[in-house]
């Protein structure tokens, strides 16, 4: 695609990233095949070619957004489904990223709008107000077909029927291996835990599954003082300030681990968590912290990732058959495909995958609240193709994607990790306890 910024706009940063990946387009159209957001619409514009030209008109004459490129931009999911799909390599995720910061700059919303938005960034990262929020919603519940707001009947129905208990598990401390390592097979590691913001106040379960996991695989695992929110949610509502605050925090935490006593990785078991952290060296590329952003993202792996590099037990066949919903940001955002699945079936389970697997459900971080119709529609057909498997299960890697899907049926959803931690010898997950 041909550009025409100026000299003194590439001089910004943020403008020179865009204007090499808006001249990586070609213009092909692969992404509309892949595009949820087109396959439900139907419009070019909501289309990753579609948004494409709009950043570039909009970036190139350093417009105010008007509303109409605004409502595009923000019906994107950033599924990242169309860098997948794309033969250029067009890195469409720090393009939308950067016009979403652009916009939120310049672009002044409803009044409405910027409430909402306000809310969702001042609640979703910090676990005890998220806490209070769903409990709230809850109380609410009953009136949500008097809100008119589709976007708060949305959020009301986001509470789950149970609020677990605080997990003491998530508490900066460290954790020893419970059963000595095979220094031939698998080498004792040390691995800092991502405890994940929302996760802890949603669903319990999965950093237990994950810390028992590791550590009867012979690994310490530290939560480390200081880290908390990954700045995803805000990363993706165009507040860079809130975002970078929340990942400079983290940089400093695991930085501090790792100077002391040492880090072999930084895992991490909700996949839109780690799409942005593997992307910390780019966040702060022209930043002071940049050596040590780009050595955390080094560092950091989906638990599925590190599981592959560790000795997990072959265990004997189980008459389970799990469903696996590859989260978008796990198998687009981190290119992580076969690791989770692989996995399943070496403890024993019996794994199928849904029709148009590599399409989204619908989550998407906040997506699910803000857009709540179109969420609702993929997360309708995304059920559909789960449940034309008959699965006893469902297995995803991604704390959105289970409360979305969780929505759409009865049948039990769990953290991947769940099952491999079962497999090996730790409690049935409580979602499958109505199995029998």
């Amino acid at each position: 695609m041909q550009t025409h910024f100026t000299e003194t706009q590439l001089a910004d940063p943020g403008t020179k990233r865009a204007n090499d990946i808006l001249r990586a387009c070609v213009h092909c159209g692969f992404c509309t095949a892949t595009c949820p957001t087109y396959q439900v619409l139907g419009d070019e514009l909501d289309s990753p070619r579609g948004r494409i030209y709009l950043i570039k008109d909009m970036l190139e004459n350093e417009r105010v957004p008007d509303a109409k490129t605004v409502k595009h931009i923000d019906r994107c999911l950033s599924c990242l489904a169309c860098m997948t799909t794309c033969p250029s390599g067009v890195h469409y995720m720090h393009l939308v990223d950067h016009a979403r910061a652009y916009i939120e700059e310049r672009y002044k919303r409803p009044f409405g709008d910027r409430a909402l938005r306000w809310m969702l960034a001042k609640t979703l990262p910090y676990p005890m107000r998220f806490r209070l929020a769903l409990l709230a919603a809850k109380l609410g519940r009953p009136f949500a077909p008097l809100i008119p707001d589709a976007r708060l009947r949305a959020m009301l129905r986001m509470a789950p029927k149970r609020i677990p208990p605080v997990s003491r598990n998530d508490d900066p401390q460290s954790f020893a291996p419970t059963q000595a390592p095979d220094t031939a097979t698998a080498p004792k590691l040390r691995i800092a835990l991502m405890t994940c913001c929302a996760q802890k106040a949603l669903n319990t379960d999965i950093n237990d599954a994950t810390i028992r996991l590791l550590t009867r695989l012979g690994c310490e695992v530290v939560v480390a003082r200081g880290a908390g929110c990954c700045g995803a949610l805000t990363h993706h509502m165009g507040r860079e300030d809130d975002s970078h605050a929340a990942a400079a925090r983290n940089i400093h935490a695991w930085m501090a681990e790792a100077n002391g006593a040492g880090l072999d990785a930084i895992v991490i078991n909700t996949s839109g968590c780690g799409t942005t952290v593997k992307d910390y060296g780019h966040m702060f590329r022209n930043d002071p912290l940049g050596d040590a952003a780009a050595h955390i993202s080094g560092l950091a792996c989906d638990i599925s990732e590190l599981l592959s590099r560790l000795d997990l037990p072959e265990a004997a066949p189980k008459d389970l058959t799990v469903a696996y919903h590859a989260a978008c940001s796990l198998q687009h955002g981190q290119k992580v495909k076969s690791a989770p699945k692989d996995l399943l079936k070496r403890a024993g389970f019996t794994v199928v995958e849904p029709a148009d697997s590599h399409l989204c459900c619908g989550s998407a971080g906040t997506y699910n609240l803000m857009q709540p119709e179109i969420s609702a529609e993929l997360r309708k057909r995304k059920v559909a193709t789960l449940m034309a498997r008959r699965p006893d299960v469902i297995a995803a890697g991604n704390i959105g994607c289970m409360m979305q899907i969780g929505q759409g049926t009865e049948t039990p959803i769990v953290h991947t990790v769940e099952l491999l931690d079962w497999a090996t010898g730790g409690p049935m997950p409580p979602a499958l306890s109505r199995l029998g």
